[in-house]
């Protein structure tokens, strides 16, 4: 279980392409949270994944909004995922407390990488 501290929180995950396990274990995380009283926005559920033009920009714009509505970011990291790089911009953008979810799968790297900045943003905020 992440450490949490708001009541408000998105998720940052695979959603396109998505994993099915990853997509099982983000439900069943997502349904845990929602039980303990956390309001919660998992764009696979919530965010309208229609986009006419196709472009992804909808996409984002729904997520940024939902963003700036969060408490907190709770990250499902797998490097596959495009959108949610993206998605991690706007959430240092904005400020918000990270946490990784699936820590045991992100490995720190001897050079500069998104792997080794989730793990530092979680560290930081996991001892706030």
């Amino acid at each position: 279980m992440v450490k949490k501290g708001g009541n408000k929180i998105f998720i940052i995950c695979p959603v396109r392409g998505a994993d099915p396990r990853d997509q099982f274990f983000l439900e069943t995380y997502v349904s845990m949270l929602e039980e303990m009283g956390c309001d919660v926005h998992y764009p696979a559920r919530d965010t309208n994944q229609y986009d006419p033009q196709g472009l992804g920009y909808n996409i984002c714009h729904e997520n940024r909004d939902a963003m700036k509505w969060a408490d907190e970011v709770h990250v499902y990291w797998t490097k596959e995922s495009e959108g949610s790089r993206f998605d991690l911009g706007m959430a240092l953008m904005k400020e918000k407390p990270v946490f990784l979810i699936n820590k045991w799968d992100v490995k720190r790297t001897p050079h500069k990488s998104i792997q080794n900045v989730l793990l530092g943003l979680d560290e930081k905020y996991d001892t706030e």
